[in-house]
């Protein structure tokens, strides 16, 4: 018997093996903490170099310019050729027989500027609207060109922005607080509402969408003047992209639980938001971005509003079928797999259900 008892009580003072040790780590908080550390370092250093990567230096890679054919002066074709070599040919060239048919793909953003004759010269129309830093870099460019060329040039902005937001970067900004304020919104009802079943999370997700979008528009046009909404389209646009942020959210945190802020982390904010389009224009991107960015929320979301406020009567759907998709994928994932997602009221089991 004193040889069981000191047996067993060898065995029970014995020093932990490396095994038991890490599966007793992993079980303790610091072992989260500890993840966290390097996601958060991780994290700060993407999000510096997407950024930078994206609009320290804009770079022309495509810009779409129409050239208006017809009775030209000799100056015009000099012109063209100077202006391609200036922005290293990445002008793009769309001829148009007339000046009625540029114009109305200049309203239709297939083009951010419009070439033509006139006079002795030649005269650029530019659309600030359509970009800022394009239409800034065309302007330079061509009075660049054209003072080396002698070329008698007018540069006019048809398109131009609202005198309270001359950099055009408003609309960037209310489609920014959108998709942050939208899954953080998610986060905190994961926290403090915990208990909402399915319906009621997708429903208070629709009612601070809602009650959001109408807050950041209301401010930024009634109370700040910065630009002149078209307001019942500029609010129902960012309540569908908090709702569309805040959905991603939850279906992330269906799939994979509590670390569901670093994918959406990542396609919002270090992918979405710098190629979206409204701090550094499409063309001025990354080729790469450039593409991806139109079918992520906040570039969708952006290209939208711009829309909206600019280009009025010119609406395409298609940004409003990127923000429809990612939203019902996002409820259709978490519907279906819902009994994965950590909140919902407590059920009670089935076997005591029965004997009840």
């Amino acid at each position: 018997m004193t040889g069981g008892a000191s047996g067993a009580h060898g065995a029970h003072g014995r020093p932990p093996t490396r095994r038991e040790k890490w599966e007793s780590y992993k079980k303790s908080p610091y072992f989260p903490a500890v993840v966290l550390l390097f996601i958060l370092a991780a994290a700060a250093g993407l999000f510096a170099g997407s950024y930078t990567y994206a609009m320290a230096n804009p770079t022309p890679h495509r810009i779409p310019v129409a050239v208006v054919e017809g009775p030209r002066t000799p100056y015009a074709a000099r012109f063209v050729q100077g202006m391609e070599k200036a922005l290293d040919a990445s002008l793009e060239l769309h001829r148009y027989p007339d000046g009625a048919q540029a114009e109305e793909a200049l309203d239709e953003q297939k083009v951010f500027a419009i070439l033509r004759s006139k006079g002795k010269g030649v005269a650029m129309e530019v659309a600030g609207a359509s970009g800022a830093t394009v239409a800034q870099l065309l302007g330079e460019t061509g009075v660049k060109v054209a003072r080396t060329l002698g070329v008698p040039l007018t540069v006019k902005d048809v398109k131009p922005l609202g005198e309270g937001d001359p950099r055009g970067l408003a609309l960037f900004y209310i489609s920014l607080a959108a998709v942050i304020i939208g899954f953080v919104g998610a986060i905190q009802l994961s926290v403090h509402a915990r208990a909402l079943n399915p319906l009621e999370r997708i429903l208070f997700t629709v009612a601070y969408a809602l009650l959001g979008g109408f807050a950041i528009a209301a401010v930024v046009d009634w109370g700040l003047g910065a630009l002149d909404l078209p307001f019942v389209q500029s609010w129902l646009i960012l309540a569908f992209t908090m709702f569309t942020s805040g959905m991603v959210f939850t279906m992330f945190n269906t799939l994979i639980g509590r670390w569901a802020m670093i994918p959406t982390w990542g396609v919002m904010v270090l992918l979405g938001n710098p190629s979206s389009g409204g701090a550094v224009s499409w063309p001025l991107l990354p080729s790469v971005l450039g593409h991806v960015g139109r079918w992520l929320p906040p570039g969708a979301s952006v290209n939208a509003q711009h829309t909206a406020v600019y280009y009025q009567g010119h609406q395409y759907v298609f940004p409003y079928l990127v923000l429809a998709a990612w939203a019902l994928v996002s409820c259709t994932v978490f519907w279906v797999w819902r009994h994965r997602h950590p909140g919902g009221r407590d059920r009670v089991p089935e076997h005591a259900a029965a004997a009840a």
